[in-house]
């Protein structure tokens, strides 16, 4: 769907102003390390990741839509980060879900869970 391609190239500006767009007043994000359950704290959480991995290119592979109606859509995907930290190139790879409402004919994420692979 195209809502998480423009989700991701929201991310990727390294805007918050373009991924709050995209978010439901009541979104909620679960990190491996914090859970987010307002914008300011999601928006600190994203401006956070940005200082600290220097052009960070964020991607959703192998995407796997789990459930899609006219109004609510669900999907899987492992996340790919990559960028610089303290100079130096790295890379690292996830578990995402994400659930996206539509309201008054816009698609907005309401939930995200990130949480590294299975070892």
């Amino acid at each position: 769907m195209e809502v998480l391609r423009n989700y991701i190239k929201a991310t990727n500006t390294h805007k918050f102003d373009e991924v709050r767009k995209m978010l439901h007043p009541n979104a909620t994000y679960f990190f491996t390390d914090q859970n987010c359950t307002t914008h300011e704290e999601i928006q600190a959480y994203f401006e956070n990741a940005w200082t600290v991995v220097k052009n960070e290119n964020y991607e959703a592979h192998d995407v796997k839509w789990l459930y899609t109606e006219s109004h609510s859509a669900t999907c899987i995907y492992t996340y790919f980060y990559e960028g610089y930290i303290n100079g130096k190139y790295t890379s690292g790879r996830g578990r995402a879900t994400n659930v996206f409402i539509k309201e008054a004919d816009e698609w907005l994420l309401i939930h995200e869970h990130l949480s590294p692979l299975p070892k």
